[in-house]
């Protein structure tokens, strides 16, 4: 049963990493619930407030990871908040609409649309703030990923 169990936590953890590629499912939700998953299954001793203090400021980091590196690749690139909606809008509707290539064309094709129609920027320019939204995107996937490493890795030490 023990090995049914695991099973389980580790789906949750993987689920957390597609959530980085597919951003509509809640990466931190399925993180934190391997974390219960743990403690329901076997139990909630090992997690001391120290374990949860650390985890809470790990999800903090993950939530503002993702709206910085957003909102700093568009306003480096000279975008506007428009921008960032679109960039916004664009990485959670891409995904469905072109898989696969969605996840990078979304928040692009998003920012350049946005900053054409609101602020009615050159088309060069608003090209230059989607490929913004995209370097942004990418660098909040690493940052992203790597936090939710180290996060799970934190929860491995402690309950093995």
């Amino acid at each position: 049963m023990d090995l049914l169990y695991w099973v389980l936590i580790v789906a949750m953890f993987i689920i957390s990493f597609i959530g980085l590629i597919y951003p509509i499912i809640p990466s931190v939700v399925f993180i934190l619930g391997g974390f219960i998953l743990y403690g329901l299954f076997f139990s909630f001793v090992e997690f001391s407030w120290v374990f949860w203090t650390v985890q809470i400021f790990f999800v903090v980091l993950l939530f503002s990871a993702d709206y910085l590196a957003n909102m700093l690749g568009v306003k480096k690139y000279g975008g506007s908040k428009a921008g960032i909606w679109g960039s916004t809008i664009g990485l959670l509707v891409g995904p469905f609409v072109i898989p696969v290539f969605g996840i990078l064309i979304g928040p692009f094709l998003g920012a350049v649309i946005a900053e054409l129609l609101i602020h009615r920027k050159g088309f060069t320019e608003a090209l230059k703030i989607g490929v913004g939204s995209v370097i942004g995107f990418i660098s909040s996937v690493i940052t992203k990923s790597i936090v939710q490493a180290v996060m799970i890795g934190y929860f491995l030490i402690v309950v093995i």
